[in-house]
């Protein structure tokens, strides 16, 4: 059934990608936001920009790392996407037209990012591609398979998670007095919102021909819990997912993103889906949507018991004196 699900849905990715992508001659590059190096002036901007990060603080630091090797690790979600019943990179069809030009947006953002924090003097880099180079070799298993229900669930989650984290970065730095880099990590943000919107279509859609089974699968991830891709973060000479509860930490410190957007983002999809007014659903979906409309209350009260460390872990990715 999945499959003809996706075949169906084929007719309307083009339109899909009309709504939510920006062709690109119009869309922003990396270039945009960084000191031109054709320019007599490249030195000076460099300057300003390092001048202006020495008064961003060091869980401001780890945050826009963690958001840098997660943005960097682009050739794991490209070729996990590619895999997806329905996908099938071996003919050019419109879904796996669909993953390369949603993959061409998405990799301008470790770019800008990348190129920021090198120039800002602020971080150890042979340490953060250390990292990045592991998170893409370890690889990652979310829990998702080959099922698109289940992939498109993790995508609407994921992408509008990344929204908030790089919008509060934005936020931060604009509180900061770093101007250039509030707009860039404002514009990465509204391209996650974008393509949320349009992972979330996907899923709405199929919510339209095949309810139950999409149910079931929403209801799947939600159980074991969207694993993020920072999940699997580790520093040089540690074991694969060390790095990610002391990350997670400085994230919800600095107030980058929290165990309450978490819940907060599962609401949003519960109401943006209409799980409610679902109708025609087994009683096997039924008692799955049951157990979605009460789970953020549920995780609300287990979020208010979270008890984060006030003191940061130093990382070899931020090291303090180049704070």
């Amino acid at each position: 059934m999945r499959l003809e699900v996706m075949q169906f849905l084929e007719n309307k990715v083009d339109s899909f990608v009309d709504q939510f992508l920006i062709p690109i001659d119009s869309i922003w590059q990396p270039s945009d936001f960084l000191p031109n190096s054709e320019k007599e002036t490249f030195f000076d901007e460099v300057k300003e920009l390092r001048e202006i990060a020495k008064d961003l603080p060091y869980d401001f630091w780890v945050a826009m790392v963690g958001d840098t090797i997660t943005e960097e690790a682009l050739p794991t979600y490209e070729s996990w996407l590619m895999t997806v019943e329905g996908v099938d990179n071996l003919e050019r069809n419109p879904w796996s037209s669909w993953v390369r030009q949603w993959t061409s947006e998405e990799n301008r953002h470790g770019d800008v990012l990348n190129k920021y924090l090198y120039l800002s003097g602020r971080v150890n880099m042979r340490e953060v591609e250390v990292t990045t180079q592991h998170l893409i070799n370890d690889g990652f298993d979310i829990g998702t398979g080959r099922d698109p229900y289940k992939n498109f669930v993790y995508t609407s989650f994921q992408e509008l998670a990344t929204y908030v984290s790089h919008n509060r970065v934005s936020q931060l730095a604009k509180n900061y007095g770093d101007v250039k880099l509030s707009k860039m990590c404002k514009m990465i943000a509204g391209d996650e919102m974008r393509h949320h919107l349009a992972y979330s279509e996907f899923v709405n859609q199929i919510f339209k021909v095949d309810p139950s089974e999409m149910m079931l699968a929403f209801n799947y991830m939600m159980k074991q819990k969207i694993t993020m891709p920072a999940h699997f973060l580790r520093e040089s000479g540690q074991k694969i997912s060390t790095a990610f509860e002391n990350f997670s930490d400085s994230a919800q410190r600095i107030g980058v993103y929290t165990a309450n957007d978490y819940v907060e983002i599962l609401q949003k999809l519960i109401e943006k889906w209409e799980i409610d007014k679902i109708d025609g659903l087994t009683a096997e979906a039924e008692k799955a949507r049951d157990y979605l409309m009460k789970l953020p209350s549920r995780m609300a009260k287990i979020s208010e018991r979270l008890i984060v460390p006030e003191e940061s872990y130093i990382f070899k990715w931020v090291e303090p004196a180049l704070i």
